[in-house]
């Protein structure tokens, strides 16, 4: 059986500020340490080469349904469910200084978040649709290359965290827009988790 740190590490995909870093707080609190991961097959190897003690999985929409990369995925591990959370998830169109909705040509987000806001993009055709691998790492590139012609889809933590400028909020089909997320970690460490997973589903 493996030791414990003080402060459990807790994989999620995505950039700092990512709606699943925003579950892995509002699910465990502070006192925890964060790894962010590029992509979900990222995610599901983190276990396995010791960069986190659990991982934090979207797994649910309540718009799109579920989500099948992380389904797919964790089916070829043994994972065991330590928490559950369900995270009220709203989208921002967000773009750089100086951008608006006039200026954009190209919208980018984690497909699941553009999935969340056809009705969006059926009243702006204009815009092209980029699919990327993470909601917050598409606003730090839109700030970053400064185009006035690009956007991103995320939550208004990505806006604060990169400097961007909220053009839009709620573009979410549905204002009910949850996503579930489970806490996950190898199940043969069961029977460890008692203190980071406390009142946590099972």
């Amino acid at each position: 059986m493996s030791t414990r740190r003080e402060k459990p590490r807790i994989a999620f995909q995505g950039e700092r500020g990512a709606f699943s870093e925003e579950a892995a707080r509002k699910l465990l609190g502070a006192d925890i340490v964060l790894v962010p991961r590029a992509t979900f097959a990222a995610l599901f190897t983190s276990l396995d080469e010791d960069v986190a003690d659990f991982i934090l999985a979207p797994v649910e929409n309540s718009i799109t349904g579920p989500i099948d990369e992380t389904a797919g995925l964790a089916q070829k591990q043994s994972l065991a469910i330590r928490g559950e959370v369900s995270l009220l998830i709203t989208q921002n169109l967000i773009g750089c200084t100086g951008s608006s909705l006039e200026t954009i040509a190209t919208v980018e987000s984690h497909p699941v978040a553009l999935a969340q806001c056809k009705r969006f993009f059926e009243e702006h055709p204009q815009l092209k649709v980029i699919p990327s691998d993470d909601t917050a790492g598409s606003v730090a590139q839109v700030i970053g290359c400064g185009d006035q012609t690009r956007a991103a889809i995320a939550g208004r933590r990505a806006a604060e965290i990169y400097g961007g400028i909220i053009l839009r909020e709620h573009l979410e089909d549905e204002a009910e827009n949850y996503t579930r997320f489970l806490l996950l970690e190898h199940s043969s460490n069961s029977g460890v988790s008692t203190t980071c997973v406390s009142g946590c589903a099972r």
